[in-house]
């Protein structure tokens, strides 16, 4: 037995339909439409109302065209009986034209003698022209409008005003902000506590850290510095080195220097790992490094002196 195309597109409408309509579990993880829309179960039903749509379109402008077409030839028509019966031919108004009459009440010229008011200044005539009626009507929705307005939003408070809408929203958010935080705790760092370590995981964030925030426009790309930056390969720092010094001078920054403080945008896991990377460079000595600038460093200075004050931190 054969099938029509007909028949087995509404069976395949049907089978997606039904299959969709099984799979309703949590779990199912189905791709969407637009992930890949030729193997989508619902294309077909897709297709078949784009298609409906564009032949539904079609048939109106048809229509449209056979009125306008058959109102041509009804004018003709009229005109010729009327020239054979010697009567001045008027068109009848088509309705568009008859609508925006009445919405306008405006009065024909050859009726403009009846609403003369009789004045008369330099050849211009007052007529007596009211207001169009949807004028009338549109100022009429706005007062109904303004004093449901007033009633539900000021006198009984049933609605919430800008105000009180922007607050409720700005307390959603904070509460999906928190949700949010508590769903994925932030790992606290103690900058005092902090120990370098050589893991290639966060070195590798790092890196990319140094990367994506433009550090190489200062320190260049392989931390030798440059006009502004300092160089960062050698033992020498401005503002203090190791691990705390090198971390607070990232998070704080040296605003007169130039030095963001990108502790305001950047995570402390995003400092620490790019403090690490940072440390990682000591000793590459990259072609044409900058001149060592500010004061040698060494770590056992730093710990075995505790009476020492702490350097400032900035690079």
């Amino acid at each position: 037995m054969k099938y029509s195309s007909i028949t087995l597109l509404t069976g395949g409408l049907l089978a997606a339909t039904t299959g969709l309509a099984a799979d309703t579990s949590p779990a199912a993880t189905a791709p969407g439409f637009w992930d890949d829309p030729v193997n989508h179960p619902l294309m077909p039903l897709y297709a078949l109302s784009f298609f409906a749509a564009i032949v539904a379109i079609l048939v109106v402008v048809v229509c449209f065209s056979l009125l306008r077409v058959l109102n041509v030839l009804i004018n003709l028509t009229a005109k010729e009986r009327a020239e054979k019966q010697g009567i001045t031919y008027v068109p009848p108004s088509s309705f568009w034209q008859r609508v925006v009459q009445k919405a306008n009440a405006s009065v024909p010229l050859a009726r403009e003698q009846d609403i003369d008011l009789g004045h008369d200044f330099d050849g211009i005539r007052e007529l007596d022209n009211h207001l169009p009626p949807w004028w009338k009507w549109l100022f009429a929705g706005t007062v109904v409008w303004a004093l449901a307005y007033l009633v539900a939003y000021h006198l009984y408070g049933n609605l919430p005003l800008q105000q009180e809408e922007y607050d409720r929203e700005v307390a959603i958010a904070d509460e999906q902000m928190r949700a949010r935080k508590a769903a994925q705790p932030v790992e606290e760092i103690d900058v005092n506590t902090l120990k370098y370590t050589a893991d290639a995981a966060a070195l590798e964030k790092g890196k990319g850290v140094f990367a994506n925030n433009n550090c190489g426009s200062c320190h260049r790309a392989d931390g030798g510095g440059n006009t502004i930056g300092p160089n960062l390969t050698d033992a020498y720092w401005l503002h203090g080195g190791g691990v705390q010094n090198i971390f607070n001078t990232i998070k704080a920054g040296v605003v007169e220097k130039g030095m963001p403080a990108w502790g305001k945008t950047l995570s402390p896991q995003d400092v620490r790992d790019v403090t690490f990377y940072v440390m990682s460079l000591q000793g590459s000595n990259p072609a044409n490094g900058k001149a060592p600038q500010g004061e040698i460093f060494q770590e056992t200075q730093a710990t075995t002196d505790s009476t020492a004050a702490a350097p400032q931190a900035s690079l």
